[in-house]
């Protein structure tokens, strides 16, 4: 180990180098999709980038004083604190790495359905989110829209549409 932060920590291991979580058990990503057939994205200013980044809504496992938070939990504590939307339904997409050439880290991805809006979303007190509903049968041009408006778009988000489209 060669850095332990309050978040991250970088390891090497037969010379290569990547970040670790110090503080998660798990990373939670979620495919939030209204009875009106929008997907639910959120917006937020991400510093590594310099940038607001358009994502789907995702969050920590095990980082709320919970070590042993189990996903599915922290999935549903993730959608309503960023969204303000809660799910009937959750279902388990997939398990995988987010970025493994420079993490550990591995997400798991929910698709949720049957949402009814409940709360204000905006994230915690550490967060500025905006949230949007993002018609899915005009994705294309949405998501272009804001990209020319210098918004970056998370890659997730094209995985998101996928498993919408094979959910409806």
């Amino acid at each position: 180990i060669h850095y332990q932060g309050r978040f991250l920590g970088l390891m090497e291991h037969d010379r290569w180098e990547y970040t670790f979580r110090t503080n998660a058990t798990g990373v939670v990503v979620l495919v939030p999709v209204t009875d009106a057939g929008e997907l639910v994205l959120v917006e937020q200013y991400r510093t590594p980038v310099k940038g607001r980044v358009l994502e789907l809504p995702a969050g920590l496992a095990g980082d709320h004083a919970d070590p042993d938070e189990h996903l599915e939990t922290a999935a549903n504590r993730e959608l309503l604190e960023e969204t303000g939307y809660q799910a009937a339904q959750l279902e388990e997409l997939l398990v995988g790495p987010s970025t493994a050439g420079m993490s550990d880290e591995i997400i798991t991805i929910f698709y949720a359905s049957k949402l009814t809006k409940t709360g204000p979303g905006g994230g915690d007190g550490n967060e500025d989110i905006t949230v949007h509903l993002m018609p899915i049968n005009n994705a294309e041009q949405w998501l272009s829209a804001r990209s020319e408006d210098g918004i970056l778009i998370d890659p997730k988000i094209y995985a998101g549409l996928f498993w919408a489209g094979t959910r409806s």
